[in-house]
């Protein structure tokens, strides 16, 4: 019988030629001798990412492989990955090489060693490398959604996160979702923690986000995430007699 892996590391890529084997090769490094596998999900690349991750397979025994087959953005290829991960315990990094794989081991055992009712540890960009405009648009996103959701988080736009794949399974499913997580864990009634992280210059390949675009969607999405959390009851301990 295959042996189940401890922890699934989930990567949604789009048109990141050049970048995800690379990648692959990094989280292989980071995770080595340890039980883990790693997901990629290709959703619809237009260039040769995916053909790049299928070549990998061969020299690298964890690596699976996912493509969706229309495009359905960064949320739902998280989703998918994290539908097919068999570990406990999920950690997911941007496809763009931007999130040091380095990192990512140290997510995963803070998680493992906390308590249950910690769903999610985040990563926060300790010197973030992007323009100074991304960063002042990021800044300000984050002091409104913060102010207004309670979420206790500085930099949900960090792709580097650790969290339990059935509590992430129980949380409602919409496009952005991977941007409110911890809103939507202290909804269900968990706790968070945040893990210092770095971040690096993106050396391939462009953002496949604007600010204004950012902005439009944000709105509509804080909006939903809002309503969603005014909705919410908590029934305290449960017991089974």
């Amino acid at each position: 019988m295959e042996d189940i892996p401890d922890i699934s590391v989930v990567v949604p890529v789009h048109d990141e030629a050049g970048a995800a084997g690379p990648l692959a090769r990094e989280i292989a490094a980071a995770f080595a001798g340890r039980s883990y596998e790693m997901i990629f999900v290709d959703d619809a690349s237009k260039d040769a990412t995916l053909a790049e991750l299928r070549a990998l397979m061969g020299e690298l025994p964890t690596l699976r492989v996912l493509g969706h087959s229309t495009n359905a953005g960064q949320s739902r290829a998280v989703r998918t990955g994290v539908l097919a991960a068999r570990g406990a315990v999920v950690v997911t990094l941007d496809g763009d090489g931007q999130n040091p794989p380095a990192d990512a081991p140290k997510l995963a055992d803070a998680l493992i060693a906390a308590p249950p009712n910690v769903a999610l540890v985040g990563g926060r960009r300790a010197k973030r490398q992007d323009s100074e405009a991304k960063r002042w648009a990021s800044r300000w996103a984050n002091r409104i959604r913060k102010r207004l959701l309670k979420d206790d988080a500085d930099d949900t736009g960090c792709g580097l996160k650790a969290f339990r794949r059935d509590v992430f399974l129980r949380l409602p499913y919409f496009d952005h979702v991977h941007r409110y997580l911890p809103a939507l864990t202290i909804r269900e009634g968990y706790e968070n923690r945040y893990l210092d992280v770095d971040h690096r210059h993106r050396e391939t390949g462009r953002s496949k986000y604007t600010n204004w675009g950012r902005l439009t969607a944000s709105f509509s999405d804080l909006m939903g995430v809002m309503w969603l959390k005014s909705r919410s009851r908590q029934p305290g301990s449960i017991n089974e007699f």
